[in-house]
């Protein structure tokens, strides 16, 4: 006897007035073609490993409504945190009175009201892109991403043609030369095979600071890793990624007119708006603010051919 799939779990959400769906869910996808994740105008489409198993999210928004469709063992974990992988647990009420400390804060907060900060829950997926952005340009880090999806591939459930995130066990089990024809040398890759042994407890953590006092006890992991994978996670609206190339940089140039910054100097032109300090950062990212540009890029490698 043929086996009856389960029907697909549905909630139907009202957004806030407002309300941006593209750019509030555009930072889960890790790259252009992500395997496990797709947006197509108001259709957000996500593949992850919930603790009730694999499962697929499709968001679908209009001008009124959000509805949320889950597929696969994992749909109602999904469907049931589909608010706030879209943003709509994101507490924005006390930031516009922060904002208006700096003007060009204030109107890029005008400018973007309707973006709100995702938290999926959903911790090693976004280790994993985190690990691999460690110190190399964003193209060698999506190249390995990519390669590794593929590499440790299981379709996603549902009709959305996803492929799951890599199981961290089957990751955990991996030895680390395998990674080296992906782009990622030993010691990220030994980062990622640690990661991947502890995974089930940092799934577990209760709240950001939790996760992040967890994250940095991992060797390989400091505060920058911790920073981009916590404001995705629990959408930590505070989350400062110290250590970053450019950031300093770009908060001393956009709050100072400082065309160089340091970490220290950049946590202290963001002490104004402790609680957002992470939302600032990401509004100047969104505005397309930049300090001036000096010296050369850096440049792109292939680990592969180490």
């Amino acid at each position: 006897m043929a086996r009856v799939s389960a029907p697909p779990e549905t909630r139907r959400l009202t957004p806030p007035e407002h309300y941006r769906f593209g750019p509030s869910v555009r930072s889960l996808i890790a790259v252009r073609h992500d395997p496990c994740a797709r947006i197509d105008g108001g259709d957000f489409r996500l593949a992850a490993r919930t603790p009730d198993g694999p499962g697929t999210l499709h968001l679908s928004c209009s001008r009124t409504e959000l509805t949320a469709t889950g597929h696969g063992p994992g749909a109602a974990w999904l469907v049931e945190r589909a608010d706030a992988i879209a943003g709509l647990r994101d507490e924005t009420a006390g930031f516009p009175a922060l904002a208006a400390r700096h003007p060009l804060i204030a109107r890029l907060a005008r400018t973007f009201a309707g973006v709100r900060m995702p938290a999926t829950g959903l911790t090693f997926h976004r280790l994993l892109r985190a690990i691999l952005e460690q110190k190399v340009t964003g193209t060698e880090a999506h190249r390995a991403y990519r390669a590794i999806v593929r590499h440790f591939g299981e379709p996603a459930p549902g009709p959305a043609d996803l492929t799951l995130p890599p199981d961290p066990a089957a990751v955990a089990a991996t030895p680390y030369w395998t990674f080296h024809p992906f782009g990622v040398e030993q010691r990220r890759t030994e980062t990622l095979l640690r990661a991947a042994l502890v995974a089930d407890r940092l799934e577990r953590c209760p709240d950001s600071a939790d996760a992040t006092r967890r994250l940095v006890a991992l060797p390989g992991i400091g505060p920058w890793t911790a920073a981009e994978v916590v404001r995705t996670v629990y959408g930590d609206a505070d989350a400062v990624s110290v250590g970053d190339y450019h950031i300093p940089n770009t908060v001393a140039w956009a709050l100072a007119g400082e065309a160089r910054g340091t970490d220290a100097r950049m946590l202290e032109l963001l002490e104004p708006f402790r609680g957002h300090r992470g939302r600032v950062c990401d509004l100047l990212a969104a505005g397309g603010i930049m300090a001036p540009r000096y010296g050369p890029r850096m440049p792109i490698r292939s680990f592969a051919r180490f």
